[in-house]
């Protein structure tokens, strides 16, 4: 089955609260839209991961989740402090199979924190529970903490091709990322490549990081459209404004990316047999 491994799902807000420090306020983005637009693909499952706007109320995500059932997984966001062994085996018991670490999106009025701070602790909690960590942050931050990372004891995903622009796959920050995607526990998302690219609708990766990734690791790349393509940041303005989501349709997105692999094989690894890896997905779908 083909696997989408990069979704928000959006619910009413009436039904699930939002952060109150959250960058913007989104429209909803219901599961059922997502999968009539994958059906006409045949992307069958999906990753929902935990969107900066909920913060760390999961509510949502496991709700979802609840719905796909054996075609679903997720990646949660918790704060390490609060969140002890009985919550986190209710995620996992949701379909949770990872943490993110949001070091991309803003907060409104606050501050990122640095990736030290916030890694070790995501990083026990993924542990404890056999998950993996997943971290979207610019290169730079990435390249910086190369080393911390290379010696995590539990999976890492980067998210969104790394987010490389300004970086070469071959220079300074770049080699040092795609050195660290070398590594036998580092994955990378091969996802939302407007977030790397000047165009914002951009649905095809840059073709020298495309390469680099997929030479420095075959089987631990996987595809995700970021569906429902959430705003650029320069659109955000505060938690009761509005940014809308960016004009794509799905399947434009998909077609986009099949197109840059030539290798429909290696296509098929990258959409099925890699993220029924990492995310344990049962033969044949269910749980």
């Amino acid at each position: 089955m083909l696997c989408d491994s990069h979704v928000h799902v959006v619910g009413p807000a009436a039904l699930f609260s939002l952060a109150a420090n959250r960058a913007y306020l989104p429209d909803p983005a219901p599961l059922a839209g997502l999968r009539a637009h994958a059906a006409k693909r045949g992307v069958e499952r999906f990753v929902i991961v935990q969107p900066s706007f909920y913060g760390v109320d999961n509510a949502m995500l496991a709700h979802a989740l609840s719905e796909l059932g054996g075609a679903g997984r997720g990646v949660a966001m918790i704060d390490p402090d609060a969140c002890d062994f009985e919550a986190l085996t209710e995620l996992d018991r949701a379909g949770v199979r990872g943490l993110r670490i949001n070091l991309y999106t803003r907060p409104h009025g606050g501050a990122l924190p640095p990736l030290g701070d916030v890694f070790s602790g995501n990083v026990n909690a993924a542990a404890a529970m056999g998950w993996h960590v997943e971290v979207i942050a610019p290169m730079a931050i990435i390249a910086e903490h190369g080393e911390m990372l290379a010696q995590s004891p539990v999976p890492i995903v980067l998210d969104h091709y790394a987010l490389h622009s300004g970086h070469a796959p071959k220079h300074g920050a770049g080699k040092q990322v795609v050195g660290l995607v070398r590594q036998a526990h580092v994955w990378v998302k091969l996802s939302a490549p407007y977030r790397c690219r000047d165009d914002e609708l951009a649905t095809k990766p840059d073709r020298a990081w495309l390469e680099a990734f997929l030479e420095a690791a075959p089987d631990r790349c996987v595809w995700g459209s970021d569906w429902p393509f959430t705003p650029d940041e320069s659109r955000h303005r505060g938690p009761e404004l509005g940014a809308p989501y960016r004009a794509l349709r799905y399947e434009e997105v998909v077609d986009g990316f099949v197109s840059s692999i030539a290798d429909a094989k290696l296509a098929r690894r990258l959409m099925e047999d890699n993220p029924a890896r990492l995310y344990e997905f049962a033969e044949g779908g269910a749980t």
